[in-house]
């Protein structure tokens, strides 16, 4: 069978190759279209609230740990994430659930349209104190974590990650809602200190 160039051309536009040879296909443009869109969607950050040597342990006060049912002290994890990250745990009655707080040194918009976006995720523009932020969550499976990302100055976000310990005990917009009010008093928290 011939083919002529134009027609091979036409069949292979829509794919890129590895150093393999095997091609597949590229990124589909309305799906980059669809994250710029949502990065646009941001609100105006109000103020720049650095986070540089904060400790994200204290972003939570000792009320809001008792408003979250926090039962034990708050604690470094053993290998953080991404940066200087705090565990509090709600293991005292059923259903256990965990929080991640983190100071990540990243622009928050990275989760839509930069480096740290990706396709297995779902990602969602949305302002938590009045300051861009965006939820991110596994869209596949069983619900089991959500987190939410603020961005509170230029090239520094901080997320709060909700994760549920009791397998099945949430659903994925509980997770996301509890995520979202952790990561409002950690910020409220930071707009005290600065």
């Amino acid at each position: 069978m011939l083919v002529s160039g134009g027609v091979l051309t036409l069949a292979l536009a829509g794919c890129a190759t590895d150093t393999g040879g095997q091609a597949f296909p590229d990124e589909p443009a309305l799906a980059s279209a669809t994250q710029g869109a949502k990065a646009s969607a941001l609100p105006a950050r109000p103020a720049e609230l650095s986070l540089q040597g904060v400790d994200p342990c204290a972003l939570v006060t000792t009320p809001q740990l008792d408003q979250l049912k926090i039962n034990s002290k708050p604690r470094a994890a053993a290998e953080p994430i991404d940066g200087p990250t705090c565990v509090l745990d709600a293991d005292a009655v059923e259903p256990f659930h965990t929080f991640h707080v983190r100071t990540i040194t990243a622009d928050v918009d990275e989760w839509l349209t930069g480096k740290r976006r990706k396709n297995s995720m779902t990602t969602e523009p949305k302002a938590v104190g009045g300051f861009p932020a965006v939820t991110n969550y596994r869209d596949a499976g069983t619900p089991s974590d959500c987190e939410t990302l603020v961005g509170v100055a230029r090239g520094q976000t901080l997320a709060v990650r909700a994760i549920t310990v009791t397998a099945g005990a949430f659903t994925r917009p509980q997770l996301c809602e509890m995520s979202a009010q952790t990561a409002d008093l950690a910020l409220q928290t930071l707009k005290a200190r600065n």
